[in-house]
């Protein structure tokens, strides 16, 4: 068994003297932690501090998220991925707003049952900025719990996962709660490393790790194979006109909800496929260029692009499409990360050949 104490004095003490200085650690309210949290799903720190700083000042308080108008909040998240976390920032500012008269709640059950807001989250949120003694566990902290009790167990079943949250409830101080979830979270981030070779010399608590004393710290923790990614094949087409280029608006459902991209297909067309599908859209085409192919990731699925720079004769009305100029696709228009190979040729003068 694990002395607690000892344990949680190691961490801890480590933490406060190697911890990272991070914006939203400078100061802790409740909506900061929670932005922070909601950014920091599948998305590196280091990614994640401009956004962070740019959206606080933008939107600081839960009041302004209510009320922001949604392509501004899109256009704020754009880059950042997983859109998703935004749309579901707004409907739970509107939530605090209407129920808890602005406030954020400091109770599990209440943070759970605001949208996008999981266990995890939850407990990062209660322990961080109300100092509730309760669990932060997420795949780092499920990886160091591994390695701590060498369990050979596999991480991803939804068992082990429970016992692993009992653990580390055992291993939780009264006080300090939020120091000791951030601070499993940073050896995770700096130590305990996922991939490669982990820094078990620094660790401050290798004492307590039985993957450490056995020699198998690269051996755990246990996970189940992944599933293969699905592949879909598009062509995406840059369609420029008078120094307007065409988007159309992504449905509210599925992938990539609310957000403006390119008209895109299904398939990989010829170029005298796309001439086709241009003339079905009423479209007079000048020219017709054959652009980079581009892949994007997501995480069940794979998007590999091919594309046209399509230049029109003129502008043509549709219901579909908008026609928006350099600025406003910089500036107000939310295109999501897969199409970002696509963006960069937007008022690129070569192409346009104006």
């Amino acid at each position: 068994m694990i002395h607690a104490v000892r344990f949680q004095n190691d961490l801890i003490g480590w933490y406060k003297k190697r911890g990272r200085n991070l914006p939203w650690r400078n100061d802790p309210s409740p909506y900061k932690v929670w932005i922070s949290e909601m950014m920091l799903q599948q998305t590196r720190v280091d990614t994640v501090i401009p956004y962070f700083k740019r959206f606080i000042a933008e939107i600081p308080t839960v009041g302004d998220l209510a009320e922001i108008e949604e392509e501004k909040l899109l256009k704020l998240w754009q880059g950042l991925g997983y859109y998703n976390r935004a749309l579901n920032l707004k409907k739970a500012a509107r939530i605090i707003v209407q129920k808890y008269d602005g406030r954020i709640p400091s109770e599990l059950r209440d943070l759970q049952s605001l949208p996008g807001i999981g266990a995890y989250s939850a407990g990062a949120i209660a322990s961080i900025a109300f100092g509730k003694a309760v669990p932060a566990v997420d795949g780092n902290v499920l990886r160091i719990i591994a390695r701590i009790t060498a369990s050979r167990e596999n991480i991803g079943d939804p068992e082990v996962k429970k016992k692993i949250e009992s653990f580390v409830t055992n291993l939780l101080p009264a006080e300090h709660a939020g120091d000791f979830n951030q601070a499993l979270m940073d050896l995770g981030a700096g130590l305990c490393l996922p991939n490669g070779e982990p820094k078990c010399g620094e660790c401050p608590v290798n004492g307590f790790c039985g993957a450490y004393r056995q020699g198998v710290c690269t051996q755990i923790p246990v996970k189940r194979m992944k599933k293969k990614r699905n592949i879909e094949k598009k062509t995406v087409l840059v369609i420029s006109s008078e120094k307007r280029f065409a988007l159309r608006k992504r449905s509210g459902d599925g992938l990539l909800p609310n957000l403006w991209e390119f008209p895109n297909f299904e398939g990989t067309l010829t170029l005298e496929q796309c001439g086709q599908v241009l003339r079905d859209m009423n479209l007079s085409v000048q020219k017709i260029v054959p652009l980079k192919p581009s892949i994007h990731i997501f995480t069940h699925l794979e998007w590999h692009m091919t594309g046209f720079f399509v230049l029109a004769a003129r502008l043509q009305d549709s219901p579909d499409l908008i026609w928006a100029s350099v600025e406003e696709i910089r500036r107000r228009y939310s295109i999501p990360t897969a199409f970002k190979e696509y963006v960069r040729y937007v008022g690129e003068k070569r192409l346009l050949n104006y």
